[in-house]
């Protein structure tokens, strides 16, 4: 399996046992989990060209840390320049991607190249392009056309080299539906489309993510890195992310802030804005049930008593047997076993004597907990 795993100014690609650096600006960005694998693969197909990019994916799944990538796979001798369009001003908009000439307008004192010039020989990246205003959507169409600017102010074209990869967490088509976006300019953007998969689609990613966030706050926190327990392990794994990569930054931090011991615990995760123990359980809902006695089983393996197996055995012949009202074929129907394996388990556990094969009529057996079972 390949492992590639980028940091701060380097990205780590591990081919077996052979190691390949390559100088990048993200922060974190895993491609371990096999549907990761599968997007780098396809980065290094697209990446060469100089067709348009559409990254389709949830905030903080990683969207320009891909583009950031796909500048860096494409050879291009220019700069990478982002641009959030949900943060620039509708008035200053076009004077930001297209530039603006001295006087072009009321406090426009000096002649200023846009974000298109900025970026020439290189690549732009337009992030929550959904955002962009209609009136611009327009003229960012004729800049991809022509392969040219004009500044506001000036009647003179100037050519610009540019590769454009553009990012939204909406959906493009139903913007379009809707009248806010054009039709035509989306054609235009979605030659070559990707599709960000959350962190819960490629749960893998999760823990080579948290190494590495743990290392990278450790060093400017100026402490030890810490271990990360199993169980905090599990915890990690087991919940959903709804922040993607950025929560798993934050909730990485926090836990260095808190975790006074040399290593990470569940307590020390922040998950959803709570506790680790309290989001596992408000979690556990939307899990099967096989799934949640698993997550019981590894907090229980991860600090197993002395007489776990047997604590376990005796929890399920209790359960059934209460549930099918002490009726011992419907209790073995459940647990999918003979009568006569039933009636030795509750003879073990205390339910039946050596002569007796019923209880009387009536009669409910001791209550048993499994915290208080020795």
């Amino acid at each position: 399996m390949r492992d590639s795993l980028y940091r701060d100014s380097q990205v780590l690609q591990l081919h077996g046992s052979n190691a390949e650096q390559l100088t990048i600006r993200a922060k974190a960005l895993v491609f371990v989990d096999p549907v990761s694998q599968e997007i780098h693969k396809y980065l290094e197909h697209v990446a060469p060209s100089d067709a348009p990019v559409l990254i389709i994916g949830e905030t903080g799944t990683g969207k320009e840390l891909v583009a950031r990538h796909i500048h860096e796979l494409s050879g291009r001798k220019g700069p990478f320049v982002a641009v959030n369009c949900g943060a620039i001003s509708e008035q200053l908009a076009e004077s930001e991607l297209f530039g603006h000439e001295l006087g072009a307008f009321t406090g426009a004192t000096m002649r200023r190249e846009g974000w298109f010039e900025s970026a020439n020989g290189g690549t732009l990246f337009l992030d929550e392009i959904g955002d962009l205003p209609l009136t611009l959507q327009v003229k960012l169409l004729r800049v991809l056309q022509e392969r040219e600017v004009v500044r506001l102010g000036s009647r003179k074209s100037i050519p610009v080299d540019i590769r454009l990869v553009a990012a939204t967490n909406v959906d493009l088509t139903d913007a379009v539906s809707a009248g806010l976006f054009r039709l035509d300019l989306l054609y235009r953007l979605n030659i070559a489309q990707l599709r960000l998969p959350p962190l819960r689609e490629r749960p893998k990613d999760i823990l080579p993510l948290a190494v590495h966030f743990l290392g990278l706050y450790s060093q400017r926190l100026k402490r030890s890195r810490p271990e990360i327990s199993e169980a905090a392990r599990h915890a990690l794994e087991r919940y959903s992310w709804p922040g993607n990569i950025r929560e798993v930054e934050n909730v990485i931090h926090f836990a260095l802030l808190v975790a006074r011991e040399n290593e990470v615990r569940p307590e020390h995760l922040k998950l959803n804005g709570v506790s680790g123990a309290v989001a596992q359980n408000a979690g556990a809902s939307r899990l099967t049930p096989v799934e949640q006695i698993t997550a019981a089983l590894q907090t229980l393996l991860d600090e197993p008593g002395d007489n776990l197996f047997n604590e376990l055995e005796k929890l399920i012949v209790d359960e059934a047997f209460r549930r099918s009202r002490y009726n011992q074929v419907r209790a073995a129907s459940a647990l999918g076993i003979s009568r006569n394996v039933l009636r030795t388990l509750l003879k073990k556990h205390g339910y039946l004597g050596d002569k007796s094969d019923e209880l009387p009529e009536g009669k409910e057996p001791p209550s048993w907990n499994l915290a208080a079972a020795p």
